[in-house]
């Protein structure tokens, strides 16, 4: 048995081997180029290790296929998975919490040795997780911690309030906080008020820009600044348009300019962008994001969004398959955090990658050179 795990992670490695690795440099659309990347690696992975895994099955449960981050997590996790010899039953839930407590459920029932769970609402899962660590089950929570829940083993993510940080010192840097005179007009949105890692997004941004709001360098017209005004439900792009095109048309419709927009991720960001094509006719602000979601990174061709944090989810993918293979092999698991993350049932080994962020003058390196998508996919 012993043969066959090693077997496992030299597999894994070699298929981590062809991707960036952690802590070194983050609608539904078309997600061919990240998949294929995942799916090229695998032949000499089956090929070093065929059947490794002794046929093991891994639980993969995403949140939706309407997001074009979860779709690419999936199919980058499922290929790098089979590929060292798992059986792997994929699910999306398409963001019906229910649909995935059912999903996970029969995943428990279904033989699976380890789950992989990016949860819905962190906090829904308590009850079919219970059942996971009766039957010895380790769940590994991927990318939103799992909450208060004694079931999860270690969780798998990048420095969320790293991607805050960065967010927050872009703006400061492009508006060059620290030596023009100002006052500069700023707004902001975050996400989903039950997903965990939108409070570090927003914590990690507002640690950087909070100085300049208190000193008055940075104005938010709105007083909206607290996390529970700017959330965003579901990090849905109609939620934060509807919010954006209030706030434009209750603070900016007198001519009053904009000067940058916060937005967390790409979703919300796109949201913004929608509302301020559709109310506003001012100099177009700094609008920031993370994913890299195609449409994210059109608009920053086009100059409509500035930046986005990339988290290039093969990194990640590859760094669970090697959780998932020392956790099956008895070996310690590697991680690298171990004070962050409470659950509110004590707090959760991590492994944290390092994220970037992509803007007009590096996309094509971090995006296209690494073969994340194809410059067909960003006309």
């Amino acid at each position: 048995m012993s043969k066959k795990f090693l077997g496992i992670l030299l597999a894994t490695a070699m298929v981590a081997g062809t991707l960036v690795g952690c802590g070194s440099t983050a609608p539904a659309t078309t997600d061919a180029a990240p998949a294929a990347a995942a799916e090229e690696a695998a032949p000499a992975a089956e090929e070093a290790a065929p059947a490794a895994a002794n046929g093991q099955k891994v639980g993969v449960a995403m949140p939706t296929k309407d997001l074009q981050r979860w779709n690419q997590d999936g199919a980058n996790m499922e290929a790098e998975l089979k590929a060292a010899g798992y059986e792997v039953d994929l699910q999306y839930a398409s963001n019906d919490v229910q649909q995935q407590v059912s999903q996970i459920e029969n995943m428990i029932n279904g033989g699976c040795s380890v789950l992989v769970i990016a949860s819905i609402d962190g906090d829904s899962l308590g009850t079919v997780l219970a059942s996971a660590k009766e039957k010895n089950i380790p769940v590994i929570a991927y990318d939103r911690l799992i909450m208060n829940t004694d079931a999860v083993s270690y969780y798998a993510t990048f420095d969320n309030y790293m991607v805050g940080t960065k967010q927050g010192e872009y703006i400061r840097d492009q508006l060059d906080l620290d030596n023009a005179a100002g006052p500069f007009n700023i707004e902001l949105v975050t996400g989903d008020p039950g997903d965990n890692n939108a409070k570090f997004f927003f914590n990690g941004a507002m640690d950087v820009l909070n100085p300049y709001i208190e000193s008055g360098k940075l104005v938010v017209k709105s007083g909206q600044t607290k996390f529970d005004e700017c959330a965003t439900a579901e990090w849905s792009s109609a939620n934060a348009q509807s919010r954006a095109e209030n706030i434009l048309s209750s603070y900016y419709a007198d001519g009053t300019n904009l000067d940058a927009w916060m937005c967390s991720n790409d979703s919300t960001a796109q949201g913004i962008v929608a509302a301020l094509d559709a109310n506003y006719s001012g100099t177009w602000p700094i609008i920031t994001g993370q994913d890299c979601d195609i449409v994210s990174v059109k608009n920053m061709i086009a100059g409509k969004q500035s930046m986005s944090i990339f988290k290039d989810t093969r990194t990640l993918a590859s760094q669970v398959v090697k959780m998932v293979g020392q956790i099956l092999a008895g070996e310690t698991v590697e991680v690298n955090d171990t004070t962050t993350y409470d659950n509110g049932t004590g707090v959760i080994p991590s492994y944290l990658c390092e994220p970037v962020f992509a803007d007009i003058n590096n996309y094509k390196e971090l995006l296209l050179d690494s073969g994340y998508y194809t410059e067909d996919q960003l006309q």
